[in-house]
């Protein structure tokens, strides 16, 4: 199965937690702290495999979490890191994040890689918090939390020329002789529900041909497999439009012509303007020289098009239009289109979190229920046993202006603020 979408949920790795300890060695009664560091909890990495061809294995499993990183120790000894997870993708596939709806990158060379999610910073050991009024700290510092988010893979094609046009007019027949692809042959619609790719031979040089299955009225709106299919002509650089100019299926191939070329131009302006051959397919069920032929190749000619008269089957006009397809990608390497300008997901700002330090109040009934990203790294920091790590504690809520909002809420000497799990009798020091 060709799976060409996925959404996936990633989740870094926690920072490990400093370590509260203190050196407990044959004639130092009182030794110092000596509480090491946490390690850095794992990375979320994302890199481009060219033997990659599908996302299938994102359909069965949904989420990927890196290592957290080691809790400190004694000693001043630091944590292990967390190890960082790598997740491989097809060349070509563009990553997205699900709450923005921005691209994080577009994974277009092998071997290209982005760190989706960091991993946590590990927490300080109470060794850091040593001063000369403070010497024996009894607490240190909890590990950074995980980076969790929802991502959209799309996969792309990647290809240099792409066949284009309804259902069953030959081009799966075109592949199989231009290249060495099999795909499924018969006589019936949609026998190609899936892109296929193949690299065409021509004297000393090469491209890849994609086959890009059948499209239908009312494909850019989604209709039938719509969008499915036409996301893949994005990357092609030159375009080959198949059209059965025998009429096997009952269809004018004038009014086909057109109505593919609508379908392009109404899912984008840049498809629409890539540079298009036209191969008049199963040419050897009519005549070259018969008048129905000669009016839709007239027709095709008044709009700027060159028409290659072809039947697969027998190698027919093949080797023609797969030479007249090279010369136009020459050409378009040589003069590549301006590049789209795309909004990115923006990871230094993303990495800064101004919501980071901020701390909210919330009055349920009688209950005042303190948050804040900070104040939770701060709060699991907390050496409830410690009158030094507590007052810490109280100073950052009160230095963030929470005490002074719960008193503006109406807040009075023993009532209960929770905060997170937890919760206090609230007294007025002063």
């Amino acid at each position: 199965m060709f799976v060409d979408r996925a959404k996936i949920e990633i989740v870094s790795g926690k920072g490990g937690n400093g370590s509260v300890s203190f050196r407990r060695e044959p004639f130092v009664p009182e030794g110092g702290p000596d509480g090491g560091d946490g390690g850095k909890g794992g990375d979320i990495v994302i890199i481009a495999d060219k033997n990659l061809r599908t996302l299938m294995d994102f359909k069965y499993k949904k989420k990927y979490e890196a290592e957290n990183g080691q809790d400190g120790m004694r000693k001043k000894k630091f944590g292990k890191n967390g190890q960082d997870l790598i997740i491989k993708v097809p060349q070509g596939t563009v990553v997205i994040d699900a709450a923005t709806g921005l691209v994080m990158s577009d994974m277009l060379e092998d071997g290209q890689s982005f760190i989706a999610a960091k991993g946590g910073k590990g927490g300080k050991g109470n060794v850091n918090f040593k001063n000369s009024v403070r010497q024996a700290p009894n607490f240190a510092e909890a590990g950074n939390f995980v980076k969790e988010r929802t991502i959209i893979l799309e996969l792309k094609m990647i290809a240099d020329v792409g066949l284009v046009g309804f259902p069953n007019v030959g081009k799966s027949s075109l592949l199989a002789v231009a290249t060495s692809a099999r795909p499924k042959i018969d006589n019936y619609h949609f026998t190609t529900i899936d892109p296929n790719l193949g690299v065409v031979n021509i004297a000393d040089t090469s491209f890849v041909m994609a086959d890009i299955a059948g499209i239908i009225e009312g494909a850019h709106k989604g209709l039938g497999l719509g969008l499915k299919f036409l996301k893949h002509i994005e990357r092609t650089r030159v375009l080959i439009h198949v059209v059965d100019v025998s009429g096997s299926e009952g269809r004018d191939p004038k009014d086909d012509f057109d109505k593919i070329n609508a379908e392009l131009a109404m899912y984008s302006e840049d498809v629409a303007e890539k540079p298009m051959l036209v191969a008049a397919s199963k040419i050897d069920l009519t005549d070259i020289d018969s008048p129905d032929y000669l009016e839709f190749k007239e027709y095709v000619e008044s709009k700027g098009y060159k028409v290659f008269p072809i039947s697969a089957p027998i190698n027919y006009g093949v080797k023609e239009l797969l030479n007249a397809a090279l010369e136009e990608l020459q050409k378009a390497l040589k003069n590549p289109p301006k590049e789209k300008k795309e909004e990115y997901f923006d990871f230094e700002t993303d990495d800064k979190d101004p919501d980071f330090k901020n701390v909210y109040v919330e009055k349920q009934g009688n209950t005042y229920v303190v948050t804040g990203k900070q104040l939770q790294k701060i709060f699991d920091s907390t050496n409830f046993n410690d009158f030094g790590s507590l007052r810490y504690l109280y100073k950052y809520i009160e230095n963030r202006g929470a005490i002074r909002k719960m008193h503006e809420m109406g807040m009075e000497e023993g009532d209960t603020i929770k905060i997170f799990n937890y919760e206090f009798e609230f007294y007025d020091e002063y």
